[in-house]
């Protein structure tokens, strides 16, 4: 494990735990995580992704809270450290929304950032 590695790459809100630990329930299965990941694209540079992981890889980094299992692969983790996961439901719908204090600038629906 790297420097970087040994810190929290993401914190969950209690929304985003709630939120996680009830979409876990609804799917049944003990074994799946929520991945969260980040890739090139969106209209700022970088894009967050979000989907359901049943399976851990060797250099991925665990957050286990509580029930919550959420994964982030090596490649995301730089990218992510020090951010906050927040599930939010508005006027524009219900999502996930990443907090990155790394990110330079976001796009107005806050799915993509720059660094």
């Amino acid at each position: 494990m790297t420097a970087v590695q040994q810190a929290t790459p993401i914190e969950l809100t209690q929304a985003a735990e709630e939120k996680i630990r009830d979409l876990l329930e609804d799917e049944g299965d003990d074994e799946l995580c929520l991945r969260v990941f980040v890739t090139g694209g969106g209209c700022s540079g970088f894009q967050y992704g979000f989907t359901f992981d049943d399976e851990q890889a060797e250099d991925d980094a665990l957050i286990g809270k509580e029930g919550v299992r959420v994964l982030v692969d090596s490649l995301s983790y730089g990218y992510l450290v020090g951010s906050v996961l927040d599930y939010q439901e508005g006027l524009e719908g219900s999502r996930f929304a990443v907090s990155n204090p790394g990110a330079s600038s976001t796009c107005g629906c806050g799915s993509s950032f720059a660094i």
